[in-house]
C-alpha cells in the first residue's frame, strides 16, 4: 500500500493506492460519510495485483486537510469538484469510479459533470431520494434547517469522540451500531484513519469530527437527477436488500434513466454491504477492470451477472 496526497487551494486530499503507481489510476473509490480510505483497503488490495486501483480520504475524512466547515456545509457538490480535481490529476483518461453511500452519489454527480473521466460505474447503495427532496433543498434556507432537523445529524452529532486509544476505540465500536454487522478487519482499517491523536495529545478523536458527518448528514443542495440523465458509462450498481438508502421508488427512476444498469441485491445485506459481502463489490470492480485495463470482451471475463434484479450471493 502507498499513501498520495492530492493538492487543492484550501488544502489537500489524501488517499491509498496499490498496484503499479507508474500507470494512471484504473479505478479510484469514495468512501461513505464518517469513513475513510482505508476502511476499504481490504476490497482494494488484492485488485492491486493486476492494476492501479486508489482510494480517497474526502474532505473532512481521514487524512485530509482541505476545508470542512460545518457552518458552510450546504450540499456534496464540494465532493464532486474534489473528485474530479483528484482524477484530472490521476487518470486524466477516465477511471471506473467505485462509489458507497455518499461516496456513491458522489460517483453520480461526478460521472454526470465528466463523463470523460468516467469509464465504469459502481455504485454501492447511493443515497438517493425522490426528485422533490432535491427541489426542496434548493429554497432558500432549507439545507441550514435540514442539518438541525435530519434524525441522522442529531444522531451523528453526539457520536462519541474521545478515546483513550485506537484499541480502545475499537473496543467502543466492536458489536454496536453500525459496526455491528462489519466483518474483520474493516473496524480495525477503519480505526487506523479514523481516529488520530487530539491536537493537545491527550486523548483521540474521530478523524471526521461528528459535527462535520452531521453536517454532511443534512446537506443535500446537488442535482443527483440531473446528473444521472448524462452518465454515459456503464453502471453496476449494488442495493442493499434492507434499509437502503436508495428506495424502490428511486431505483425504478434510476432504471428509466439508465435502463441498461445491471442491478445486484446480495441477500440479507444492510446498508454497510461493504464490509458484510466485501466480494460482492470487488467482483463488480474486477469486471470492468478485465474490460477497461485488460482487454477482454463483454462476457469473456465469466462474472457478470446481466439480469436485471439479480442476486448475487457472497463469494468465499
Amino acid at each position: 500500500m502507498r499513501r498520495f496526497h492530492v493538492e487543492l487551494e484550501d488544502g489537500r486530499l489524501a488517499g491509498i493506492a496499490f498496484g503499479d503507481p507508474i500507470r494512471s489510476v484504473d479505478c479510484l473509490l469514495l468512501h461513505a460519510n464518517g469513513f475513510n480510505a482505508m476502511t476499504y483497503q481490504s476490497i482494494l488490495a488484492p485488485l492491486g495485483l493486476r492494476a492501479h486501483v486508489a482510494a480517497l480520504d474526502m474532505r473532512g475524512h481521514g487524512r485530509s486537510t482541505a476545508e470542512a466547515n460545518p457552518r458552510k456545509q450546504i450540499g456534496w457538490d464540494v465532493y464532486r469538484d474534489d473528485a474530479i480535481a483528484a482524477l484530472e490529476k490521476l487518470a486524466p483518461e477516465g477511471t471506473v469510479l467505485v462509489g458507497h453511500s455518499m461516496g456513491a452519489t458522489t460517483a453520480i454527480l461526478v460521472a454526470g459533470k465528466r463523463p470523460d473521466l468516467v469509464t465504469g460505474l459502481v455504485l454501492v447503495d447511493p443515497v438517493l431520494m425522490a426528485p422533490s427532496f432535491y427541489r426542496h433543498m434548493h429554497l432558500p434556507f432549507v439545507p441550514y434547517l435540514g442539518k438541525r432537523g435530519s434524525p441522522m445529524a442529531k444522531q451523528a452529532s453526539r457520536r462519541r469522540n474521545a478515546f483513550d486509544s485506537q484499541e480502545h476505540a475499537i473496543e467502543s465500536f466492536t458489536g454496536r451500531g453500525a459496526f455491528k454487522s462489519w466483518r474483520e478487519p474493516f473496524l480495525e482499517d477503519y480505526v487506523t484513519d479514523g481516529v488520530k491523536p487530539s491536537e493537545d495529545g491527550d486523548h483521540w478523536e474521530l478523524s471526521c469530527s461528528p459535527q462535520w458527518e452531521a453536517a454532511n448528514f443534512g446537506a443535500h443542495r446537488y442535482r443527483p437527477w440531473a446528473a444521472i440523465q448524462e452518465i454515459k458509462a456503464p453502471i453496476v450498481l449494488i442495493r442493499a436488500e434492507k434499509g437502503s438508502t436508495m428506495p424502490k421508488p428511486s431505483l425504478q427512476r434510476f432504471m428509466k434513466a439508465q435502463p441498461y444498469t445491471v442491478v445486484v441485491e446480495p441477500a440479507g445485506t444492510t446498508h454497510f454491504l461493504p464490509m458484510e459481502r466485501p466480494y460482492v463489490v470487488r467482483d463488480a470492480i474486477s469486471e470492468y477492470l478485465a474490460r477497461f485495463v485488460e482487454g477482454f470482451e463483454v462476457g469473456e471475463e465469466g462474472r457478470v451477472q446481466r439480469n436485471l434484479g439479480s442476486h448475487i450471493g457472497e463469494k468465499d
